[in-house]
């Protein structure tokens, strides 16, 4: 789920709060990285789960309606397509996925029904529903692409529910495009025969993806004065002031990439930079930051193994 870009946002992230002080506790850093790293997780299974509710409503609500004293005849005997939607059936009968939820005590919209209600009636009003609905019968392919084109449609892009997931845990705005992602590949490699197992995949893609962001995050700080002092020395006739915090710490992590990592190449260490500076900082940064590396690199001969590494 989680790549080497949005793990270096992480680090960079826990950087920009750590303030740069070599002296604190790295345990606090670590600890503070490790939780946002985690809580996407958290994330994913609210999202996941928000869906299984939706579902859940639906249910609810057609079995209320068949109850009603002067239920219509379409209200006794209602399309039963979308409470049947197998793709919806898999999710909400997963039980692999309740015993992940249980084992994080998770149940994130108890309290927030109000937003599985609102996402419930922003699909049943929606063109897509009325045209997967003016049929009673489907394929799992039918399913599969309707519960695909409403997330991607309607969840997703949904600003009241970026708004809650914002107020809930505000490391969260940048994991919900990759969390959103995620879903999106899984739904799209969904198939009858596939196992409860699918809908939980793992957080980091190995271990090396699981040390990387530690390692990245204590090695930057231990060695903050000695990659200030070479930012410093391609920086004289800058203002200190007119470089951004965040700045210093993107060029701080390339730095330490450079010297720490010599599996990452260069190329790829200064790309992913400039990319995550045009994302979190200013307009003119990544021309700034590309001058300042590629100084550092013409200057300096890394130590980089394997094959094809520059």
């Amino acid at each position: 789920m989680l790549n080497r870009r949005h793990i270096r946002i992480k680090v960079m992230q826990a950087l920009y709060a750590f303030k740069g002080n070599e002296s604190e506790d790295l345990k606090v850093t670590d600890k503070f990285l490790n939780e946002s790293l985690n809580s996407m997780y958290d994330l994913y299974l609210s999202m996941l789960c928000l869906i299984v509710e939706v579902h859940k409503k639906a249910e609810d609500h057609q079995s209320k309606s068949q109850k009603k004293f002067l239920a219509t005849q379409a209200e006794k005997n209602p399309n039963q397509k979308f409470v049947k939607n197998e793709v919806l059936m898999m999710l909400n009968s997963n039980e692999a996925l309740k015993s992940e939820l249980e084992h994080r005590k998770l149940n994130p919209w108890y309290l927030d029904f109000e937003y599985v209600d609102l996402t419930f009636k922003a699909i049943t009003e929606s063109d897509l529903y009325s045209d997967y609905m003016s049929t009673s019968v489907s394929t799992f392919k039918e399913d599969k692409n309707f519960v695909i084109s409403i997330f991607e449609d309607i969840i997703a892009p949904n600003d009241k529910l970026y708004d809650y997931f914002e107020d809930k845990k505000l490391t969260w705005l940048d994991d919900i495009p990759v969390v959103n992602t995620s879903i999106m590949k899984l739904l799209k490699k969904l198939k009858p025969s596939t196992s409860e197992q699918h809908f939980l995949p793992k957080l980091f893609k190995d271990e090396d993806d699981r040390a990387f962001g530690v390692d990245l995050l204590n090695k930057t700080i231990l060695n903050q004065a000695a990659f200030s002092e070479e930012i410093a020395s391609k920086t004289k006739n800058w203002d200190s002031e007119r470089i951004t915090q965040i700045d210093t710490v993107l060029m701080q992590m390339a730095i330490c990439e450079f010297q720490k990592f010599p599996s990452i190449p260069v190329k790829v260490t200064i790309n992913e930079y400039l990319e995550v500076a045009k994302e979190y900082s200013t307009p003119k940064s990544s021309n700034f930051i590309n001058g300042i590396l590629d100084k550092i690199v013409k200057e300096n001969k890394f130590n980089k193994v394997g094959r094809g590494l520059l």
